[in-house]
């Protein structure tokens, strides 16, 4: 399946220590499952829980959801055993924590030796790095970044709502970033587990921001991202009304159509194609 084309909707972390929710995982309607070793599992739990990772990955079942491990950092006591551990596992990927430089991106690139990787981007000092962490991102098999909005709100001592004002001007340079390297980019987490309607509201701003989905801290929580973070159908059907027309033989060589009223260019094509290439993805696994 094409990158772009693969559906990370929802993405749910799971402490990997807990047994029974990483079985959980296995039912659930996300896109991405997340073996959290870092934030989710304490320091004395730290050695057991990435056993039960690599055993849990080793196992499967996890159908046709990514599943990613995300270790503890370089700078820790558990990062390169978690690294080690984790080019045995057979994960979909790894994420690794507060990329923040072009170096970090390097140092991982080298310590996980052949392993997909994501990156976390929550800190200041990434912010200002986002360009130089993106061209080296291809380099060392870096093809998803994750926006760490907690620790990056707790960097920034600014204060977090469902609207994320204060967070506003980070997401849009990280997405754009994103893009500018080929990146896939997911939204950070929302803390709220008794707001549905803030959560709604959030996964709508991530997906009009340009998001590909949302992290996830609970399983409720993965419908509102299914829904926001897919096409809807008229999205798909409109997308399907431009691929047909500029595919048409009398309109091989033209730039601009006027369609059902509305100007639309050949630029427009590609993100059609992709919208229609994510919702038959969706719909061929079955959520």
């Amino acid at each position: 399946m094409p990158a772009a084309a693969r559906p990370r909707r929802s993405v749910l972390y799971m402490p990997a220590s807990n047994a029974r929710a990483v079985d959980k995982a296995r039912t659930l309607p996300c896109d991405v499952v997340i073996l959290d070793l870092e934030d989710a599992v304490a320091p004395d739990a730290k050695a057991e829980a990435r056993t039960l990772a690599v055993d849990a990955i080793r196992a499967g079942g996890f159908g046709s959801r990514e599943v990613v491990l995300r270790v503890n950092g370089l700078d820790t006591p558990w990062g390169r055993d978690d690294l080690a551990a984790a080019r045995g596992a057979g994960a979909d990927a790894v994420l690794v924590p507060k990329v923040a430089s072009a170096a970090d991106v390097a140092a991982y690139g080298s310590a996980a030796a052949g392993v997909r990787l994501w990156a976390m981007i929550e800190t200041c000092a990434a912010l200002f790095a986002l360009d130089a962490i993106g061209a080296a991102a291809r380099e060392h098999r870096f093809d998803v970044w994750v926006a760490g909005t907690n620790d990056l709100a707790k960097e920034l001592r600014c204060r977090q709502d469902v609207e994320r004002a204060s967070l506003l001007a980070p997401l849009s340079l990280i997405v754009a970033a994103a893009r500018a390297h080929g990146l896939a980019v997911l939204d950070g987490v929302f803390n709220g587990l008794d707001d549905d309607a803030g959560l709604g509201r959030q996964c709508e701003q991530g997906a009009a921001f340009g998001f590909d989905g949302k992290t996830l801290i609970h399983p409720r929580q993965i419908e509102a991202a299914n829904r926001a973070f897919a096409p809807s159908a008229d999205e798909v059907a409109w997308a399907r009304t431009v691929v047909a027309a500029f595919d048409s033989p009398e309109n091989a060589t033209k730039g601009v159509l006027r369609i059902d009223g509305r100007m639309v260019e050949r630029l427009h094509l590609e993100e059609a194609r992709r919208q229609i290439a994510v919702s038959e993805a969706i719909a061929a696994n079955g959520a």
